[in-house]
């Protein structure tokens, strides 16, 4: 049987998704004409909350379309979506629909409070070798659906989320997980020196932006990696690790949850959360195993094309 047969029987499931966001299309009935609605898409916004989200600015730089245009649409969409404040009520009903995604790992699922979670980015940074990629290999090994692509810079990685908006849209329900591996990479070979630092921040800024309202439009988990960097002025003020993630207060306000990775003794990496709002600082540590049926913590899916996976070492966990 097809997957999508499979989605489409399950109960309640396209309410659920119904009631997530509104599509683009109901426009056409608010006097909005099909040929903008298709320079609309083109550029990922395929929901009424996708319009509000994005700026009058953003929506006249869209090739076609003019102030006026875009001043009807936006009263178009306020009118489907009335634009307002939620009581505390309401936005508990919507914080329901908040999911966990497991990392293959008790205490480190644990950690997180259940898991990479929805409607929000998740940060993880540390060293090489300290399991960052490893970590996102496996967390699409526990998702259901997964697609790949690789951007060549970072304007390229900009328009890849237009079309992941436009696909999370088309295939409403199948995908609830986005990693970029890494966010900052492709910045710190597009930018150099403290001239273009302020440009790259920006451009970061926008992106961090777009991935948080794809995050809450389409309500899937948002999973970023990031890269280390030697504070040289660091060792003036006696810290005892120069090290810190790259970013800047751009990443670190953006990111909803920040996990610091690092080395421990042999295979055994230390996963601490760094920043959450819900969460006190904690630490927890956590094996890397190239067998799934040699770890101690439960594994219930294994390993397909990763070739490995995270679990917790028993009698290793421990508080520092």
């Amino acid at each position: 049987m097809k997957e999508d047969q499979v989605v489409a029987e399950e109960p309640g499931f396209q309410d659920e998704e119904e009631s997530l966001f509104q599509d683009i299309d109901l426009l056409q009935k608010h006097g909005i004409n099909v040929a903008d609605i298709k320079k609309l898409k083109s550029v990922g916004i395929c929901t009424i909350k996708g319009i509000q989200m994005t700026t009058r600015r953003a929506l006249c730089n869209v090739k076609g379309l003019s102030e006026a245009k875009v001043d009807k649409i936006k009263e178009a969409a306020n009118k489907l979506i009335e634009p307002g404040f939620l009581t505390a009520f309401e936005y508990s009903e919507k914080r329901k629909m908040v999911f966990h995604i497991t990392t293959g790992s008790q205490e480190f699922d644990k950690l997180l409070g259940g898991g990479i979670e929805s409607m929000a980015i998740t940060e993880a940074f540390g060293e090489f070798r300290t399991g960052k990629t490893q970590l996102s290999h496996t967390l699409c090994d526990c998702s259901l659906s997964v697609f790949r692509n690789a951007a060549d810079f970072c304007e390229h990685q900009m328009e890849l989320l237009d079309y992941v908006a436009a696909k999370f849209h088309e295939e409403a329900g199948i995908f609830k997980l986005l990693i970029i591996d890494s966010i900052m990479a492709l910045f710190r070979v597009d930018f150099s020196g403290r001239g273009e630092l302020a440009e790259r921040q920006q451009k970061l800024a926008q992106m961090l932006s777009r991935l948080q309202k794809i995050s809450e439009e389409y309500n899937v988990a948002v999973f970023v990696t990031n890269q280390m960097t030697a504070d040289p002025g660091a060792t003036m003020t006696f810290q005892a690790d120069p090290k810190k993630p790259i970013g800047g207060h751009i990443l670190a306000h953006a990111s909803t949850t920040r996990i610091s990775l690092r080395k421990g003794r042999g295979e055994l990496r230390i996963a601490k959360i760094y920043d959450r709002l819900t969460e006190r600082e904690q630490k927890a540590s956590v094996k890397t195993i190239k067998d799934p049926e040699e770890d101690t913590d439960t594994w219930s899916r294994g390993t397909t094309h990763t070739g490995a996976c995270w679990g917790s070492a028993e009698g290793e966990h421990r508080e520092e």
